[in-house]
């Protein structure tokens, strides 16, 4: 049976809901780690760094898809609690279509400027070749990874979690295949993991369009009138069926230009933006610390930490992407009571999966890294150190991740804001260039553990002090 927003969630149904949410955001950390893993152990430790150096400017400059996915898909989800599904439609489709021509203008400045753009970051004689020919051509699927992470959050509230994660499964097996491919078969060296990655980011903005546009002639009609009580199975099974046939919440429509939804989007899915273009310059203050205190080592070891820390962070970000809907939803329906049984479940599925995640950190931080970098001992000493140091930030930081994007849901983009802005930038800033001063090297990796216990002081304080005005407890 589909879950709907508008169901009573109990734990297993709460859980089922944002699973496939968890799992693809797994899945994606998985994928997004794959062009690192092929060229750490085929290309070189030169363009490795390179990579590492690139990535957080591209995530960075990608943060439209994600500022407009959170923020635009609670509004979405909003009206369809208030039930008025007809403007649900246009808001979506105005919004799809919006980081589309966004993309593009941004793509194509990336492109042009991408050279002073890596000496800016830090990019030394080395590294500068292998650092524009990335970047180059990962701005070229750039508008398909805005596409791919808005529509992450828009199948959610499509009630269609499970399509999320199928589309990150398509995109990152292709990364995969293709990685392989290029890298260890032809031997294209960084520009075949740039290429493989482009081919997964088109995939994952382009198929969502397709499913979107289309409307099954089945899509009015119940599950339990067709023959034996179930839905066509090519539309249930097959990749090409669930593309051709559509049978969600939301469509692409014709639409116009609403100003006023467009920029209570943006104010709304500010936190987002503010959380990825702070992790960006953050990423590049770090690595301007190691560069200074150990070398491409230190740019290399980092980068490794952040892979492997994306998988484990992904669990959090991935439950509170699939529970801000259901959110949403409940809030526009004024359901208070529901409102509260949510809070008070994701609060105890957050601490839980902090304590599991630090546990699993710690004992398989050996074998993670060595898959890595096993092929120099003093890269994989100083990477296993820093990474068990960094992990000891799990145990909190899911409620720092969860409390943002629980603010979204409600619409509250600048407590929102406010809290990303204050946990990703603020406290890492201060913390990064204060602590290596007294601890050296593993001040770096402590950074984000005090940053941490710092954010999480503030999101307490809203949570405590916004919860008359939002219904979600006392």
């Amino acid at each position: 049976m589909r879950i709907q927003l508008s169901d009573h969630f109990n734990y297993q149904r709460l859980l089922r809901f944002t699973i496939p949410s968890i799992i693809m955001m797994i899945c994606t950390s998985v994928y997004s780690i794959i062009d690192g893993l092929f060229v750490s152990n085929f290309v070189g430790t030169t363009p490795f760094a390179a990579l590492n150096l690139m990535f957080p400017l591209l995530m960075g400059i990608s943060t439209v898809g994600f500022m407009i996915g959170a923020g635009g898909s609670a509004l979405v989800a909003i009206k369809l609690g208030e039930g008025d599904h007809e403007k649900a439609n246009e808001y979506f489709s105005m919004l799809v279509y919006t980081i589309i021509v966004i993309g593009i203008i941004i793509a194509v400045t990336a492109i042009i400027f991408m050279r002073p753009i890596a000496y800016a970051i830090g990019a030394t004689e080395d590294m500068i070749g292998y650092c524009v020919i990335y970047g180059r051509i990962l701005s070229v699927s750039l508008t398909g990874f805005m596409l791919q992470i808005a529509f992450q959050n828009f199948f959610i509230v499509a009630e269609k979690p499970e399509l999320s994660l199928r589309m990150s499964l398509i995109s990152g097996i292709a990364n995969v295949i293709f990685d392989y491919l290029f890298i260890v078969i032809f031997h294209w060296g960084l520009a075949g993991a740039g290429i493989a990655t482009a081919i997964g980011e088109i995939l994952g903005g382009v198929l969502p369009i397709i499913y979107f546009s289309r409307k099954s002639p089945d899509a009015d009609i119940p599950a339990a009138s067709l023959p034996g009580g179930r839905t066509h199975a090519k539309q249930r099974y097959s990749v090409i069926g669930w593309i051709l046939n559509n049978d969600s919440l939301l469509h692409l429509t014709k639409t116009r230009f609403y100003g006023s939804v467009l920029i209570k989007t943006c104010t709304n899915g500010s936190s987002e933006l503010m959380t990825n273009i702070s992790s960006s310059i953050v990423n590049i203050l770090y690595n301007y610390q190691l560069m200074r205190l150990a070398g491409e080592n230190g740019v290399a070891a980092y980068g490794v930490i952040m892979y492997v820390t994306f998988i484990f962070v992904a669990v959090n970000i991935g439950y509170s992407i699939g529970s801000a809907p259901v959110v949403s939803y409940h809030y526009g329906a004024g359901s208070h009571a529901e409102l509260k049984n949510l809070f008070r479940k994701s609060l105890i599925i957050i601490g839980s999966a902090g304590v599991i995640l630090t546990g699993l950190a710690e004992l398989l931080s050996y074998p993670m890294i060595k898959v890595f970098v096993g092929y120099d001992a003093e890269l994989f000493a100083m990477t296993c150190r820093g990474f068990r140091i960094y992990a000891l930030s799990f145990l909190l930081s899911g409620f720092n991740i969860w409390g943002s994007g629980f603010f979204t849901a409600l619409g509250d983009g600048v407590v929102s804001a406010a809290i990303s802005f204050l946990r990703t930038l603020v406290f890492q800033v201060s913390v990064v260039l204060i602590l290596p001063v007294f601890l050296k090297l593993d001040g770096i990796w402590m950074a984000i553990v005090v940053a941490e216990i710092l954010a999480l002081s503030v999101t307490s304080t809203f949570l405590v002090k916004k919860r008359k005005k939002y219904h979600y407890a006392g």
